[in-house]
């Protein structure tokens, strides 16, 4: 079931985090990515800072009690048109994450699907998603559900 985010729920928030967070580290092929000592509480705070300044939602999957995952979805930008330039209101999925032992039961795409919902709500006209390369089934998780590529970073190791 989907529920808006409350305080009550923190703890398990920031557990989420954390193991997304985990995970890019163990797949990060140049070894940037680290869970700092204060990860938890710092990512936690700026994902909350995120969410009020930019208009956001926070949605949440309870199975039971538990609180096996999370999206966060803000709000990019208001329409541009400029000189080189020209978008939308555009949202933007920061994060979406589902605990391991709750993942292969469709909750990735609910939680993707209401948030898509909320966003559509407020006058957005497309989503922009940001996945970290090396993490190959968030990419065919997302092409699955319409999304595509549209710029791509590259990176020279040991110059």
């Amino acid at each position: 079931m989907i529920v808006e985010y409350e305080s009550k729920y923190d703890e398990e928030i920031k557990k989420l985090l954390v193991e997304l967070q985990q995970h890019i580290v163990q797949i990060d092929k140049e070894h940037y990515n680290i869970v700092g000592n204060n990860y938890k509480e710092e990512y936690f705070n700026k994902t909350i800072e995120e969410i009020e300044k930019y208009n956001g939602k926070m949605y949440l999957y309870k199975e039971n009690k538990e609180i096996c995952g999370l999206v966060v979805g803000l709000i990019n930008n208001e329409e541009m048109d400029t000189y080189d330039f020209r978008a939308p209101k555009r949202g933007r999925i920061s994060e979406l994450v589902v605990l391991n032992n709750c993942r292969k039961k469709g909750y990735g795409k609910i939680l993707l699907n209401s948030m898509e919902k909320y966003l559509k709500s407020v006058g957005c006209e497309d989503i922009l998603i940001e996945v970290f390369a090396y993490n190959d089934g968030a990419m065919k998780f997302y092409e699955k559900n319409g999304y595509h590529i549209r710029t791509t970073e590259m990176i020279k190791k040991e110059i």
